[in-house]
């Protein structure tokens, strides 16, 4: 099959995998935590991926029995994205175990593709990537379509901002409305040229790359792993050392799956407790080929670690959670908060720590979350506002300005979320409390989605455990980043259907 036509399936498969499991009622078992039902091949050579523009797919979740059994989340989407960009810009052949075969990541690989690399699936999870080196990227062809994918989006910015190619970078309405300056400010100041914006510098947007990049010294205004990884990414066809420093520490995939590929990369930490980090990328390196096994992902695993946690008498196994210290916040956080989570099974899968987590239902009680700890957890707080809602006490989240940011202003749409199925809470600036008194909250909301893969997943493990079932507007989206996800947590016992 055609390289191309490959990847357009595999999108296909994405939404369809979502789609059949809305109406299956026989998502029982443990082959359905890791065998999406097999969709078949599209009907067409124009395939079927996730569209914002389609009517919605409301779904409902509503209390039932305990939750049992085992399951491995998706890969991780950070490392899968990643993956198929070193492998563009590396000679030779890189290998990817284990692919997130989301939308986002798809988005990502086709976006590889028109660049020059070959992009092939091989089998489930399983990818070969043969790069085009550092240089040695082409113009596509056509529109680089990233449909929901920010972090696909911002980072393949980075790759093109820093080459001698031109490309125009569009997506769906909600990635439309997300700000990219904040990429575009380092990478202009690094030689790259914004032909043409949308309003507010957000896509479609056209860039064009020099036959160098400029190697700069960039101080992040944010604490935010795309823009570092953005400019690093751009630093790789820089003659010299380009350098960010990041006042408290993000995410740190990028460095080292650069030092993976080849690439020389130090980390210095600074600050107040050692909180910030100086990263310096020498320049103009061979990246080589290789061999990427990809951990499952924490902000996916957080799902159904938080709907074990809430629904009485559940016990729920998620197996090879990777165990990075800058991706652990929310077990950190909900530790504190009383959760019976043990870490067993530790091992290295892919250069990342990973384990076996077995979770118990748990009485949790209200804690103070510091704002340092967001980096950590950025992707997980719409969830672990769900838990909150469910402990003894006031949950106080700090610092959640980048939430405002994210698919949807997910500070707003989390509050909207809890206020419709009467959660006491409050936003105060940028920091959100949530008032729970150790019982089962009311539910029997709607909660709009707005597009946000991450909001629809949370508020349908809230109606897991509500009194009264929980309706999200749209879950379509579900399939960006968790394909399998319905599949999954009806085969551990939860209720959830269209």
């Amino acid at each position: 099959m055609d390289p191309m036509l490959e990847i357009a399936w595999m999108t296909y498969a994405g939404a369809r995998v979502n789609r059949t499991a809305i109406s299956r009622s026989d998502c029982s078992g443990a082959a359905m935590l890791r065998d999406a039902p097999d969709p078949g091949p599209p009907s067409s050579t124009n395939g079927h991926s996730v569209s914002h523009d389609s009517p919605p797919e409301p779904l409902t979740s509503s209390p039932g029995t305990p939750l049992r059994g085992r399951l491995r989340p998706p890969g991780d989407k950070s490392i899968s994205h990643r993956a198929m960009i070193l492998g563009l810009l590396s000679e030779g052949e890189t290998r990817v175990e284990g692919l997130l075969e989301g939308d986002d990541v798809l988005r990502t690989a086709a976006a590889a593709k028109a660049l020059g690399a070959s992009v092939e699936r091989l089998d489930a999870g399983r990818w070969r990537v043969r790069g085009v080196g550092i240089g040695g990227l082409g113009d596509p062809a056509d529109v680089l379509d990233f449909g929901n994918a920010g972090t696909g989006s911002r980072l393949m910015m980075g790759v093109v901002g820093g080459q001698p190619v031109t490309a125009t970078f569009d997506g769906d309405a909600s990635l439309r409305s997300r700000p990219m300056r904040r990429i575009l400010d380092p990478l202009t100041r690094m030689g790259t040229q914004v032909l043409t914006e949308a309003e507010g510098g957000r896509v479609p947007l056209t860039l064009r790359g020099p036959k160098e990049a400029i190697p700069i010294t960039y101080e992040t205004p944010a604490a935010s792993a795309q823009i570092k990884s953005a400019v690093l990414l751009a630093g790789l066809n820089a003659p010299g050392t380009t350098t960010v420093i990041e006042a408290a520490a993000t995410r740190d995939h990028t460095e080292r799956m650069l030092r993976l590929f080849g690439a020389a990369v130090e980390v210095v930490s600074h600050g107040p407790e050692g909180h910030g980090r100086s990263i310096a990328l020498t320049g103009q390196p061979t990246l080589r080929g290789t061999d990427v096994v990809v951990p499952a992902d924490p902000s996916s695993a957080a799902f159904p670690l938080v709907a074990a946690l809430i629904v009485p008498g559940s016990d729920v196994v998620i197996e090879g959670v990777m165990m990075n210290p800058l991706r652990t916040g929310l077990i950190t956080t909900l530790l504190e908060m009383g959760a019976e989570i043990e870490r067993i099974a530790e091992r290295d899968e892919g250069g990342e720590t990973v384990a076996d987590l077995r979770v118990r239902a748990s009485r949790l009680k209200g804690v103070d979350v510091p704002a340092e700890r967001a980096p950590a957890m950025i992707d997980e707080y719409p969830v672990l506002a769900v838990a909150a809602s469910f402990a003894e006490g006031r949950t106080r989240m700090n610092g959640l300005h980048e939430l405002r940011v994210k698919e949807s202003d997910r500070l707003a749409a989390v509050a909207a979320g809890l206020a419709t199925n009467g959660v006491r809470h409050t936003v105060e600036g940028d920091d959100l409390v949530v008032e729970g008194d150790g019982a089962a909250a009311r539910g029997g909301g709607t909660v709009a989605t707005y597009l946000d893969h991450r909001i629809a997943m949370a508020f349908l493990v809230m109606g897991l455990a509500t009194r009264d079932p929980v309706t999200v507007d749209d879950g379509a989206m579900i399939a960006t980043s968790f394909p399998t996800f319905l599949p999954t947590m009806r085969a551990l016992g939860g209720r959830i259907g269209a």
